[in-house]
């Protein structure tokens, strides 16, 4: 896997200027973006993947330009083959697990029967265990259900990269504890590349073999995980 970013984006409000100039490449499977909220950690992201124009920068992906401002490329979200998973996993309310997992993977998938699953979707049902629940609603699983019909539902499609946008950031401490360590696991296992963002140390070092810290729009160092407690060298200092 290989990835690189350079972007710019100027963000005005009526009391807040921002500028986004990140700019890290990376061949890393497990990726991880720490700074504390506020930092762009999100802006990034949702720039990866087609949801932020940047006003200026190129984003390639395992080769493939997906955004390219002087030669004016912005491929749509749709067809970057990027999967992004909201803090909240945005579950569809009125779906069950099996419609939620095979959502837009083809037409007129959008109003299925109840008991209908689709049948590539059936793969990622049954590699998360959730064959049990498939016909539940989300109000109706727990919150490490919820999780992994989220996962499921983006991995269905076969993305090149999965967006993990602070995933655990609503969970109170001991169940965040156990679904970072059931999300570890689970990206042991599938070996799909993934970027998460956080601002807690704990899932850095669970989830991300190349971390990048960010402060205030840009990247301030790069280092590992492993290294305790985590140093990151300035990207000044970087050697290419």
């Amino acid at each position: 896997m290989s990835m690189h970013v350079s972007i710019r984006k100027q963000m005005v409000s009526a009391d807040r200027h921002f500028a986004l100039d990140i700019d890290f490449d990376s061949a890393s499977r497990r990726i991880a973006l720490f700074g504390p909220s506020g930092a762009g950690k999100s802006l990034t992201l949702r720039a990866i993947a087609g949801l932020l124009a940047p006003d200026s920068g190129r984003i390639v992906l395992n080769g493939r330009t997906l955004f390219d401002a002087d030669a004016g490329i912005d491929v749509r979200p749709q067809e970057r083959r990027v999967a992004y998973l909201f803090q909240e996993y945005a579950l569809f309310p009125h779906l069950t697990v099996g419609q939620n997992i095979g959502f837009g993977l083809s037409r007129g998938w959008r109003n299925p029967r109840r008991g209908a699953v689709h049948p590539e979707a059936q793969r990622w049902i049954d590699a998360f265990g959730l064959a049990d629940i498939v016909g539940n609603y989300p109000a109706e699983i727990s919150g490490g259900q919820k999780q992994r019909v989220a996962l499921a539902r983006a991995l269905v499609a076969q993305p090149d990269i999965v967006l993990l946008d602070e995933p655990f950031s609503a969970l109170d401490p001991a169940l965040r504890a156990r679904m970072r360590a059931e999300l570890r696991t689970l990206q042991a296992s599938l070996d799909v590349p993934m970027l998460v963002i956080s601002h807690d140390p704990a899932d850095v070092e669970a989830l991300g073999d190349h971390v990048l810290e960010i402060r205030e729009g840009r990247i301030f160092g790069s280092g590992t995980s492993r290294q305790h407690p985590p140093v990151y060298a300035p990207v000044s200092a970087r050697v290419a």
